[in-house]
């Protein structure tokens, strides 16, 4: 049997600049070497730094190839007020501070750095190793894997982890706040709404353990 995959994947951080660099500075360098990054995405949106998360993501990125970047519901909603597309709807749900984090005002969508857009639309849906899968927001019950909607994969809430469904695989997953992570059979999601002064949850696999990282 193959050796599990050393994971480290990384809850919703929601522009929290501060947090994604305790994460990388304190967090990773306690990791076994070869160690995987899984985001769940949500970089972006109602925190104060959403640029400089990005930015620091784009470097990860150069330095550690293999990282997984998971396209989150805000990162979608962005890329869709780009298109014409609900924008007024993005705005108020965090738009408005990741604009001011990039120095621009509600009408300057279009002047995003081109390498930040870039990255938005190269954010992968979903990332199977071993015995997980990992998603932002969550999985359809009754639909195979390779079948799943993107939207239910970055917005679905309830009709998932309520469903009670053996997905096949324990699914990670961010995007619905809860004070602490949900462990369920088959379910963790580590979305600990850091954003409104929570922690912000990373889970180290295969040992299934926590980390908690306190917002200042």
């Amino acid at each position: 049997m193959a050796q599990a995959e050393h994971i480290l994947a990384v809850g919703d951080l929601h522009g929290r600049y501060d947090l994604l660099c305790r994460v990388l500075d304190e967090v990773i360098p306690q990791m076994p070497q070869g160690t995987r990054l899984v985001f769940l995405g949500d970089y972006i949106d109602r925190g104060p730094a959403s640029a400089e998360v990005v930015e620091r993501l784009i470097a990860l990125r150069r330095q550690r190839p293999e990282t997984v970047f998971l396209m989150g519901n805000h990162e979608r909603m962005l890329l869709d007020a780009m298109a014409g597309w609900q924008v007024l709807m993005y705005l108020a749900n965090g738009g408005e501070a990741t604009l001011a984090s990039y120095g621009l005002e509600e009408d300057e969508l279009d002047r995003l750095p081109a390498e930040h857009v870039a990255f938005f639309r190269s954010l992968e849906l979903k990332y199977l190793s071993g015995d997980y899968v990992f998603v932002h927001a969550g999985l359809r019950p009754g639909v195979p894997l390779d079948e799943q909607d993107p939207h239910d994969l970055v917005w679905i809430r309830e009709e998932f982890f309520l469903s009670g469904v053996d997905f096949g695989k324990t699914v990670v997953f961010g995007h619905t706040p809860f004070r602490r992570p949900l462990i369920k059979p088959g379910l963790i999601g580590i979305d600990t709404g850091a954003v409104y002064g929570n922690q912000l949850t990373c889970l180290k696999l295969p040992e299934e353990e926590f980390i908690a990282l306190e917002a200042s």
